[in-house]
């Protein structure tokens, strides 16, 4: 039976109180030919600290409990509500002043112009289109419910693959990486890596197969591999400026202290290495990341 937070509480204060109670009324009313007042007063406290140690103890622990479900509980509700005015201010904002470029475009298409303006509508259109489909993505993701911060990395693995699953894509999963290996950051760091590779292999690769895998090193790091067979990139794309799933990807992991690795050629396929070793373990220190940023901060300055 589970108590509540108040029902704990109240069995915190009371029990000492009716320890002594019923300690005091049965040495009065039974054990008072046998209970001299000297070793009854010298019982009194020695009784109550057991009951403490062996009774309280174990409510305590269950006060904690449930002390820290009800904050975890505040903090999926805050999250909840910080992503739905997100999710709000996305819709509302980028997503409508997308639609309102794409019928200026239809406009533009109607009115007399040259070819050449036509290819660089059509470009736009493109982009424009690209950027919206991303756009409602981050929205059904912010209306997700997130998962808890001791979900299980496997079953969220194989969520993804479910996904790619219903899209008509083979998902292949190879290895494992057991949770007690990743801290709750790094579940949700790892996660969203593996979900955007997945994502690109999914909508901009058009990939038959998408394997993933993962294989814990010494020292308690991790390798993680997440490889398609579709159209592949250029040295050039890679690069390019528009490739916002990819900076995404290497900036959570610089500043997870990860090495990512992309492989990829021109009908070559795609391949994505996420790698942390106990040397990247070493780095990933509130020091190592101060300085990450500081270095970003600098960047942003220049």
């Amino acid at each position: 039976m589970k108590l509540s937070y108040r029902t704990i509480k109240h069995l915190i204060l009371w029990t000492p109180t009716i320890t002594i109670g019923l300690w005091e009324y049965l040495r009065h009313t039974v054990l008072l030919p046998y209970v001299s007042m000297d070793l009854g007063n010298l019982l009194a406290p020695v009784i109550v600290f057991i009951v403490t140690v062996t009774l309280l103890r174990k409510l305590f622990a269950k006060l904690e409990a449930t002390q820290e479900e009800l904050q975890r509980e505040r903090m999926l509700k805050a999250a909840l509500e910080e992503r739905e005015q997100l999710a709000r201010e996305l819709h509302d904002g980028i997503s409508q002043s997308l639609f309102l470029l794409s019928v200026k475009l239809d406009k533009l298409d109607r009115a007399d112009c040259s070819e050449a303006a036509r290819e660089v509508s059509a470009g736009i259109r493109e982009t424009i289109r690209r950027v919206y489909d991303d756009v409602r993505q981050s929205i059904a993701n912010l209306r997700t419910l997130p998962a808890p911060g001791d979900f299980s990395w496997m079953a969220s693995v194989e969520a993804l693959g479910g996904e790619a699953a219903d899209a008509g894509i083979r998902f292949e999963c190879e290895g494992r990486l057991p949770d007690r290996l990743l801290t709750n950051k790094e579940k949700v760091e790892l996660l969203a890596i593996v979900r955007e590779a997945v994502l690109n292999a999914r909508k901009h690769a058009n990939a038959r197969t998408i394997r993933v895998t993962m294989e814990p090193s010494e020292g308690g790091g991790f390798r993680c591999e997440i490889a398609d067979d579709g159209v592949g990139l250029g040295e050039s794309d890679l690069k390019a400026f528009d490739r916002y799933g990819i900076r995404m990807m290497r900036s959570r992991a610089e500043e997870m202290g990860w090495r990512l690795g992309i492989r990829s050629a021109p009908g070559g396929g795609t391949t994505v290495t996420v790698e942390k070793d106990d040397r990247a373990a070493r780095d990933d220190s509130p020091r190592t990341r101060l300085a990450f940023h500081e270095r970003r901060k600098g960047g942003s300055r220049a």
